[in-house]
């Protein structure tokens, strides 16, 4: 076997095509991506090429991208030299580094590069899309509108205990039409500064009675956790009307073989797909969807 083995390599042979498109690509969002912390050992426009023809030849797992790279010659030529990489090194690189803004930065370059080649016209393209099942727990359901209801029951409590509870041991505090997180923490600290100027030790268990400042402690932090709870539900639901506890990207939707609208809604994907002149264009992920209880 020569020492460059390129050589044994049609010259018309579809990776030398791909080879030649992604060096003309700019990697800088990509090496962005990495830590500043410790050594680059591979190459990340040669971990990208290798995972793209990965794809061309439905070689889709890191393990068996890994022994392409030992075995098969043209995954060599990709390497430029460099020794087969460990599929710890091609999962890392494929979880945290393509899956960011590198990733789709890289996908945009193609799409434009294809469009001032004249391989794609966009005259007419043609969207198609699906519903794909996530492999998560069907019961692990969070819906947006029932968590805003929570936050409103929640905030209902307070503005009808909290003023009676602070009259009640004489303690000076604003109670604003919404109580926030930072109120409460602030209305916590100043609990817990009153029980050590008193000297007070908390009590549990049967037969022992609580003091009215640690029954008020007890109740900020039951509603500060609740509180805490919820915003963060809605922080991952973001735009979303639902997500599943187990597969937090997941969202509760009606399947395709569900027509009548009539089963139960399971945690999936919505996955749409843009292809012009035969050239796969655009692919998004939308995590929304109207078929569920609470509605749009």
């Amino acid at each position: 076997m020569p020492l460059e083995c390129g050589v044994n390599i049609p010259e018309d042979d579809p990776v030398r095509l791909l080879n030649a498109v992604m060096e003309r690509m700019d990697y800088r969002r990509v090496w962005a991506a990495y830590s500043r912390e410790g050594r680059i050992e591979y190459s990340p426009k040669n971990l990208a090429k290798i995972l793209m023809y990965g794809y061309m030849k439905w070689i889709i797992s890191s393990r068996g991208i890994e022994e392409a790279c030992k075995d098969h010659i043209r995954f060599m030529y990709l390497l430029e030299g460099q020794k087969a990489p460990d599929h710890n090194t091609i999962a890392r690189f494929r979880s945290k580094i393509l899956a960011r803004e590198a990733g789709q930065d890289l996908l945009r370059q193609m799409v434009v590069m294809l469009k001032k080649s004249g391989l794609l016209s966009m005259d007419a393209v043609f969207i198609d899309g699906t519903k794909i099942e996530a492999n998560a727990n069907k019961y692990s359901f969070v819906w947006r509108r029932g968590t805003e209801k929570k936050v409103g029951k929640v905030q209902a409590k307070i503005h009808e205990a909290l003023p009676w509870i602070l009259k009640k041991l004489g303690i000076r505090f604003h109670v604003s039409e919404e109580m926030e997180i930072r109120h409460l923490k602030k209305l916590r600290k100043k609990l817990y500064a009153r029980i050590k100027e008193g000297g007070i030790q908390f009590v549990h268990g049967k037969g022992q009675r609580k003091t009215p400042l640690q029954k008020a402690l007890e109740q900020v932090e039951e509603w500060l956790a609740k509180l805490k709870q919820y915003t963060n539900d809605l922080h991952i639901c973001g735009e979303r009307n639902s997500y599943s506890k187990t597969d937090r990207d997941a969202t509760f939707m009606h399947m395709k073989e569900d027509h009548m609208r009539n089963g139960q809604l399971k945690p999936g994907y919505n996955v749409n797909t843009a292809t012009c002149n035969e050239s796969l264009s655009c692919i998004e992920i939308q995590f929304d969807d109207t078929d569920h209880p609470y509605g749009r």
